[in-house]
């Protein structure tokens, strides 16, 4: 039997709110104008229901430590790095300003592997996001833990090579350095803690990056805001995305879409051609 039967199906339900002054710095972080219609952005759930754990009982990863908050639905993974994976979403139905929201969160699925770079958990977590109308998004979200970096070893992603990005394949592209202050201000939007994304000597010497990483949700962020420059606020009805490799702060993120047949294709990059993220969508 998995170690981890114990803990499937435990979770957790939290309330929030879509006011107005999120959705105004929402926009003011991606530099948005703020829509005149009440629908909120489709990936602004991901500010909503943040955990309200003390500053005193989080790890480095920005999680609550397990030791210091018994009734979490979190298992005790004993592996210290922690990444957002990958998520599958449903858009059933916009979230509004103004709308009180409940969220139920439950964990569904814990897998051990082992992959190149050592030992691997898979944490799967459902989270429906209910609106006054019923259910607006649903999600399954993966979180990896992996091993501590090994001493000595490469800082990831390696560094830039020599070729570029080719768009042409692609219907639409836009080109982004994500900045500190990119990175920061969306730390502060999802009340994300982790120090990979603003601590540079823990990103470097602790994690073994190359730099700050850029948020998997910010990249997939601002590949659903290219989805809605192309097909209109509100337009997709799912989403999926995997995170390849880190995006590295400072550096060129190169977002890109094409239609093929009746599905939309979405991928972030390098610079130097090396894929950061690939995505899905469906209108």
């Amino acid at each position: 039997m998995n170690r981890w039967h114990d803990w499937i199906g435990r979770g957790e339900q939290r309330e929030d709110r879509v006011d107005e002054a999120l959705v105004s710095r929402w926009c003011a972080t991606l530099d948005l104008p703020v829509e005149s219609n009440d629908a909120a952005p489709q990936s602004i759930h991901w500010c909503l229901c943040a955990s309200n754990a003390l500053t005193r009982m989080l790890g480095v990863d920005g999680h609550p430590r397990i030791a210091d908050n018994p009734d979490s639905y979190f298992p005790p993974v004993p592996l210290p790095r922690r990444m957002w994976a990958s998520s599958k979403i449903q858009f059933l139905r916009p979230l509004r300003r103004g709308q009180n929201v409940v969220r139920l969160t439950k964990l569904t699925a814990i897998t051990e592997k082992q992959g190149a770079s050592g030992s691997l958990i898979l944490v799967d977590v459902s989270h429906e996001i209910l609106g006054p109308e019923g259910l607006a998004v649903h999600e399954i979200q993966t979180i990896v833990y992996r091993e501590a970096a090994q001493e000595g070893a490469r800082p990831a992603p390696p560094p830039p090579g020599q070729s570029t990005f080719d768009p042409s394949p692609w219907d639409a592209h836009r080109v982004l350095t994500p900045s500190e202050t990119l990175l920061f201000r969306y730390s502060a939007l999802t009340f994300n803690s982790h120090r990979i994304h603003f601590d540079l000597p823990y990103a470097t010497r602790i994690e073994g990056y190359r730099g700050l990483v850029v948020h998997g949700p910010l990249i997939a962020t601002l590949l659903l805001e290219l989805a809605q420059r192309k097909f209109g606020d509100n337009a997709l009805r799912h989403f999926a995305f995997r995170g390849v490799s880190p995006a590295i702060c400072g550096e060129d993120l190169h977002l890109v879409l094409r239609e093929n047949g009746a599905a939309i294709e979405l991928g972030a990059f390098a610079g130097d051609g090396r894929q950061v993220m690939n995505a899905s969508a469906g209108v």
